[in-house]
């Protein structure tokens, strides 16, 4: 049990390239296992939170709820994370925490400060989604982030679209994706706060039908079945 008096969490990320999963262990650092999945995370994933499980000799039924990131990202990726999260949470009965993965990677490190951060992230083979304080939107082939001075910008999953120093920050952002996953939901839960299993939905990039690029806002695609 937690210093809560709940079961360990469990975390799922499948919004980018890196597939996460991670698990908070009593009295020590969350068990953490990541893989470059690519568009394959419906592959390892099962197996994964097998093997994270069994190596902290924890078993399935004690756990005290499930996390998962959010997005926005590959639809994929998403649905298959979502997929498994909610599977586990409605067979266990446990409480179901969504965390934008977004927030999750722009957060600072446990006890850092931090100023302004941006994050870049994929939307297809050319666009981009820049995520800040003043929300989400769609960059379009050949767009450059305001970048204000004094903010961070971080890159995920952009390599040869991004400086190599926001590339090299957003890899350090994706290294502890995971434990900031399970903080940010913790927090959450202390406070009496889960997602409706029913209602929780990724948030992913959907261009019209016949358009390759867009311009201006973003728009989500939800489905709410």
């Amino acid at each position: 049990m937690t210093a809560g008096g709940r079961g360990p969490l469990l975390a799922i990320d499948t919004a980018t390239s890196q597939a996460v999963v991670a698990l908070e262990q009593p009295g020590g650092p969350p068990a953490v296992a990541s893989w470059p999945a690519g568009q394959r995370h419906g592959e390892e994933l099962l197996a994964a939170i097998e093997r994270l499980l069994a190596g902290a000799g924890i078993p399935t039924e004690a756990l005290g709820g499930i996390v998962v990131g959010t997005g926005p990202g590959a639809f994929t990726g998403l649905r298959v994370g979502l997929a498994t999260a909610k599977g586990l949470a409605h067979a266990l009965g446990v409480p179901i925490v969504g965390v934008a993965t977004a927030s999750a990677l722009l957060a600072p490190a446990e006890g850092e400060s931090a100023g302004p951060r941006i994050l870049l992230l994929p939307a297809g083979p050319r666009d981009r989604v820049v995520v800040d304080a003043d929300g989400v939107r769609l960059l379009g082939a050949g767009a450059e982030p305001a970048v204000p001075a004094g903010s961070e910008l971080l890159a995920v999953d952009l390599d040869g679209r991004a400086p190599a120093e926001a590339l090299a920050l957003g890899r350090a952002a994706q290294g502890r994706l995971g434990p900031t996953l399970l903080r940010l939901a913790a927090t959450r839960l202390a406070a009496g706060d889960a997602d409706d299993l029913a209602r929780l939905v990724p948030e992913y990039v959907s261009l019209p039908r016949g358009v390759t690029a867009l311009g201006g806002p973003i728009e989500w695609s939800r489905d709410l079945r």
